[in-house]
Protein backbone atom coordinates (compact mmCIF):
# COMPACT_ATOMS: atom_id res chain seq x y z
CA UNK A 1 0.00 0.00 0.00
CA UNK A 2 1.39 3.41 -0.82
CA UNK A 3 2.53 6.09 1.88
CA UNK A 4 0.09 9.00 1.09
CA UNK A 5 2.00 12.50 1.65
CA UNK A 6 1.34 15.76 1.87
CA UNK A 7 4.21 18.40 1.55
CA UNK A 8 3.31 21.89 2.96
CA UNK A 9 5.11 25.05 2.06
CA UNK A 10 4.50 28.58 3.16
CA UNK A 11 5.29 29.44 -0.72
CA UNK A 12 5.35 33.21 0.15
CA UNK A 13 9.07 33.72 -0.31
CA UNK A 14 9.33 31.78 -3.52
CA UNK A 15 6.41 34.75 -4.82
CA UNK A 16 8.86 37.61 -3.16
CA UNK A 17 12.04 37.33 -3.02
CA UNK A 18 13.52 37.00 -6.58
CA UNK A 19 16.67 35.17 -4.96
CA UNK A 20 14.40 32.36 -3.35
CA UNK A 21 11.98 32.17 -7.07
CA UNK A 22 15.38 31.69 -9.29
CA UNK A 23 16.37 28.37 -6.61
CA UNK A 24 12.91 27.31 -6.22
CA UNK A 25 11.50 28.71 -8.87
CA UNK A 26 7.74 26.36 -8.37
CA UNK A 27 8.66 26.40 -4.56
CA UNK A 28 10.68 23.99 -2.44
CA UNK A 29 7.94 21.94 -1.82
CA UNK A 30 7.43 21.15 -5.35
CA UNK A 31 11.44 20.25 -5.15
CA UNK A 32 11.15 17.72 -2.37
CA UNK A 33 7.82 16.58 -3.64
CA UNK A 34 9.45 15.52 -7.20
CA UNK A 35 12.10 13.50 -5.69
CA UNK A 36 9.55 11.96 -3.80
CA UNK A 37 7.38 10.79 -6.12
CA UNK A 38 9.89 9.30 -8.47
CA UNK A 39 9.05 6.16 -5.56
CA UNK A 40 6.40 4.19 -6.60
CA UNK A 41 5.83 3.32 -2.86
CA UNK A 42 4.69 7.23 -2.43
CA UNK A 43 1.44 8.93 -3.71
CA UNK A 44 2.47 12.70 -3.14
CA UNK A 45 0.57 15.82 -2.93
CA UNK A 46 1.43 19.29 -2.18
CA UNK A 47 -0.05 22.51 0.24
CA UNK A 48 0.68 25.76 0.56
CA UNK A 49 -0.38 28.41 3.08
CA UNK A 50 -2.40 30.68 0.94
CA UNK A 51 -4.79 27.65 0.20
CA UNK A 52 -8.08 27.63 1.45
CA UNK A 53 -7.39 26.11 5.01
CA UNK A 54 -4.00 26.37 4.13
CA UNK A 55 -4.60 23.07 2.17
CA UNK A 56 -5.00 20.90 5.19
CA UNK A 57 -8.46 20.57 5.03
CA UNK A 58 -10.17 17.83 7.05
CA UNK A 59 -10.28 15.27 4.16
CA UNK A 60 -6.46 16.13 3.16
CA UNK A 61 -5.62 15.03 6.31
CA UNK A 62 -7.53 12.06 6.73
CA UNK A 63 -6.33 10.89 3.67
CA UNK A 64 -2.29 11.73 4.94
CA UNK A 65 0.08 9.07 6.23
CA UNK A 66 2.78 11.62 6.39
CA UNK A 67 2.92 15.59 6.46
CA UNK A 68 5.77 17.04 5.80
CA UNK A 69 6.27 20.66 7.33
CA UNK A 70 8.55 24.01 6.02
CA UNK A 71 7.43 27.76 7.11
CA UNK A 72 9.60 30.44 8.18
CA UNK A 73 8.37 34.02 8.23
CA UNK A 74 4.68 33.78 8.38
CA UNK A 75 4.40 30.95 11.21
CA UNK A 76 1.53 33.64 12.70
CA UNK A 77 -0.56 33.32 9.62
CA UNK A 78 -1.26 29.41 10.21
CA UNK A 79 -4.82 29.44 11.70
CA UNK A 80 -5.25 28.17 15.23
CA UNK A 81 -8.02 25.89 13.88
CA UNK A 82 -5.94 24.24 11.13
CA UNK A 83 -2.91 23.88 13.60
CA UNK A 84 -5.70 21.78 16.11
CA UNK A 85 -6.37 19.89 13.06
CA UNK A 86 -2.81 18.88 11.99
CA UNK A 87 -1.94 18.22 15.77
CA UNK A 88 -4.55 15.40 16.65
CA UNK A 89 -3.70 13.47 12.85
CA UNK A 90 -0.43 13.54 14.59
CA UNK A 91 -1.87 11.92 18.11
CA UNK A 92 -3.79 9.56 16.38
CA UNK A 93 -0.88 8.21 13.83
CA UNK A 94 -0.08 10.71 11.27
CA UNK A 95 3.77 10.80 10.91
CA UNK A 96 5.11 15.14 10.86
CA UNK A 97 8.51 15.93 9.30
CA UNK A 98 9.42 19.49 10.50
CA UNK A 99 11.86 20.94 8.10
CA UNK A 100 14.28 23.96 8.86
CA UNK A 101 12.68 27.27 10.60
CA UNK A 102 9.60 25.07 10.72
CA UNK A 103 11.09 24.67 14.45
CA UNK A 104 8.94 27.83 15.37
CA UNK A 105 5.95 26.60 13.35
CA UNK A 106 2.71 26.67 16.12
CA UNK A 107 2.42 22.61 15.66
CA UNK A 108 6.21 22.30 16.14
CA UNK A 109 5.95 24.19 19.54
CA UNK A 110 2.42 22.98 20.39
CA UNK A 111 4.14 19.03 20.14
CA UNK A 112 7.10 20.16 21.87
CA UNK A 113 5.62 22.32 24.64
CA UNK A 114 8.76 24.30 24.87
CA UNK A 115 10.01 27.67 22.91
CA UNK A 116 12.08 25.97 20.47
CA UNK A 117 14.63 28.78 20.30
CA UNK A 118 17.96 28.65 19.32
CA UNK A 119 21.16 30.37 18.08
CA UNK A 120 21.52 31.70 14.35
CA UNK A 121 23.51 32.95 11.67
CA UNK A 122 22.49 33.93 8.21
CA UNK A 123 26.36 34.34 6.00
CA UNK A 124 26.60 32.85 2.53
CA UNK A 125 30.48 31.47 3.57
CA UNK A 126 29.04 29.74 6.31
CA UNK A 127 29.49 25.40 5.86
CA UNK A 128 27.78 22.59 7.17
CA UNK A 129 28.58 19.41 7.84
CA UNK A 130 26.13 16.54 9.13
CA UNK A 131 27.37 13.86 11.39
CA UNK A 132 25.74 10.31 11.80
CA UNK A 133 25.52 9.37 14.87
CA UNK A 134 23.25 6.49 14.87
CA UNK A 135 24.56 4.13 11.82
CA UNK A 136 22.21 1.77 10.83
CA UNK A 137 18.46 3.59 11.64
CA UNK A 138 16.25 3.68 8.46
CA UNK A 139 16.31 7.16 8.58
CA UNK A 140 20.29 7.79 7.46
CA UNK A 141 19.67 4.49 5.10
CA UNK A 142 22.12 4.57 2.21
CA UNK A 143 23.92 8.09 4.36
CA UNK A 144 27.61 7.98 4.94
CA UNK A 145 29.14 8.92 8.24
CA UNK A 146 28.93 12.50 7.11
CA UNK A 147 27.89 14.73 4.85
CA UNK A 148 28.46 18.32 3.74
CA UNK A 149 26.23 21.29 2.66
CA UNK A 150 28.56 24.13 0.79
CA UNK A 151 26.68 27.28 1.91
CA UNK A 152 24.06 27.01 4.58
CA UNK A 153 22.82 28.90 7.48
CA UNK A 154 23.75 28.44 11.16
CA UNK A 155 21.88 27.07 13.54
CA UNK A 156 23.40 26.58 17.33
CA UNK A 157 22.54 25.15 20.87
CA UNK A 158 20.86 25.81 23.11
CA UNK A 159 18.28 23.86 20.85
CA UNK A 160 15.24 24.83 23.12
CA UNK A 161 13.41 20.97 22.81
CA UNK A 162 12.36 18.32 24.46
CA UNK A 163 15.17 15.45 24.69
CA UNK A 164 14.81 13.69 21.43
CA UNK A 165 13.58 9.75 21.81
CA UNK A 166 16.82 10.00 19.47
CA UNK A 167 19.40 12.16 17.49
CA UNK A 168 20.30 10.65 14.66
CA UNK A 169 22.20 13.57 13.32
CA UNK A 170 24.19 16.38 14.71
CA UNK A 171 25.81 19.52 12.98
CA UNK A 172 29.51 21.46 12.82
CA UNK A 173 29.36 24.48 11.56
CA UNK A 174 32.64 26.70 10.38
CA UNK A 175 31.70 29.35 12.99
CA UNK A 176 32.46 26.50 15.48
CA UNK A 177 28.77 26.17 16.90
CA UNK A 178 26.73 22.46 16.62
CA UNK A 179 23.56 21.62 16.88
CA UNK A 180 21.04 18.56 17.19
CA UNK A 181 19.89 17.96 13.27
CA UNK A 182 17.97 15.31 13.13
CA UNK A 183 15.24 14.30 15.98
CA UNK A 184 12.74 11.61 16.71
CA UNK A 185 10.12 11.86 19.29
CA UNK A 186 6.86 10.63 19.91
CA UNK A 187 3.49 12.28 20.34
CA UNK A 188 0.30 10.07 20.94
CA UNK A 189 0.39 7.15 18.11
CA UNK A 190 2.11 9.82 15.85
CA UNK A 191 6.24 9.88 15.00
CA UNK A 192 7.78 13.48 14.74
CA UNK A 193 11.01 13.98 13.06
CA UNK A 194 13.03 17.28 13.07
CA UNK A 195 15.34 17.92 10.01
CA UNK A 196 17.41 21.25 10.32
CA UNK A 197 18.75 22.00 6.88
CA UNK A 198 16.93 24.37 3.92
CA UNK A 199 17.18 28.05 4.19
CA UNK A 200 15.04 29.43 1.44
CA UNK A 201 18.24 31.50 0.10
CA UNK A 202 20.18 28.22 -0.75
CA UNK A 203 19.70 24.96 -3.19
CA UNK A 204 19.71 23.17 0.22
CA UNK A 205 16.95 20.61 -1.18
CA UNK A 206 18.57 19.76 -4.68
CA UNK A 207 21.04 18.19 -2.11
CA UNK A 208 20.71 14.48 -2.54
CA UNK A 209 22.01 13.50 0.75
CA UNK A 210 19.13 15.81 2.20
CA UNK A 211 16.31 14.77 0.17
CA UNK A 212 17.43 10.81 0.98
CA UNK A 213 17.44 11.54 4.47
CA UNK A 214 13.56 13.21 3.70
CA UNK A 215 12.57 10.22 1.73
CA UNK A 216 14.01 7.77 4.43
CA UNK A 217 11.71 9.26 7.09
CA UNK A 218 8.56 9.54 5.32
CA UNK A 219 8.98 5.79 5.66
CA UNK A 220 9.81 5.58 8.81
CA UNK A 221 7.09 7.56 10.43
CA UNK A 222 4.21 6.38 8.41
CA UNK A 223 2.24 4.84 10.83
CA UNK A 224 1.56 0.95 11.19
CA UNK A 225 -2.03 0.75 10.17
CA UNK A 226 -4.27 -0.44 12.86
CA UNK A 227 -7.08 -3.41 12.42
CA UNK A 228 -9.77 -1.01 13.82
CA UNK A 229 -9.81 2.32 15.65
CA UNK A 230 -8.63 2.50 19.07
CA UNK A 231 -11.69 2.49 21.33
CA UNK A 232 -11.67 4.74 24.79
CA UNK A 233 -14.04 5.28 27.33
CA UNK A 234 -15.55 2.92 29.72
CA UNK A 235 -15.77 -0.74 29.45
CA UNK A 236 -18.10 -3.11 31.62
CA UNK A 237 -16.52 -5.93 32.99
CA UNK A 238 -17.60 -9.54 31.46
CA UNK A 239 -16.47 -8.26 27.81
CA UNK A 240 -13.80 -11.10 27.64
CA UNK A 241 -16.18 -13.77 28.74
CA UNK A 242 -18.23 -12.68 25.70
CA UNK A 243 -15.12 -12.82 23.45
CA UNK A 244 -13.83 -15.83 24.70
CA UNK A 245 -17.55 -17.16 24.20
CA UNK A 246 -17.46 -15.98 20.10
CA UNK A 247 -14.10 -16.65 19.14
CA UNK A 248 -14.74 -20.00 20.91
CA UNK A 249 -18.07 -20.79 18.67
CA UNK A 250 -16.09 -19.61 15.77
CA UNK A 251 -13.00 -22.17 16.21
CA UNK A 252 -16.11 -24.47 16.59
CA UNK A 253 -17.56 -24.13 13.49
CA UNK A 254 -14.43 -24.19 11.15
Amino acid sequence: MAIRVTVWNEFRHEKKMPAVAKIYPKGLHEVIAAHLRKSDDLHVKTATLDEPEHGLSEEVLNNTDVLTWWGHAYHGDAQDLIVERVYHRVLKGMGLIVLHSGHFSKIFKKLMGTTCDLKWREDHNEREILWVTRPGHPIVKDIDDHFIIPHEEMYGEFFDIPEPELTLLISSFSGGEVFRSGCLWTRGAGSIFYFRPGHETFPTYYDKNVLKVIENAVRFVAPTPSPKPQAFGNRPRGWIDKRIETESVSTTAT
